[in-house]
């Protein structure tokens, strides 16, 4: 069952993706390293609730 999720930013907390997440093969949170338009770099993006 996938459930959707938001990706936040780890240095300025700007919720700027979100995506689908396996539950039953992932129990841990996921960290993306993905594009952040407010840092203006790329940053570690980690799963919020």
């Amino acid at each position: 069952m996938s459930n959707k999720i938001t990706l936040a930013c780890a240095i300025c907390s700007s919720r700027n993706y979100s995506t689908n997440k396996n539950v039953s093969t992932k129990a841990t949170r996921l960290e993306v390293r993905k594009y952040c338009k407010t840092c203006g770099q790329h940053t570690l993006h980690r799963e919020t609730k």
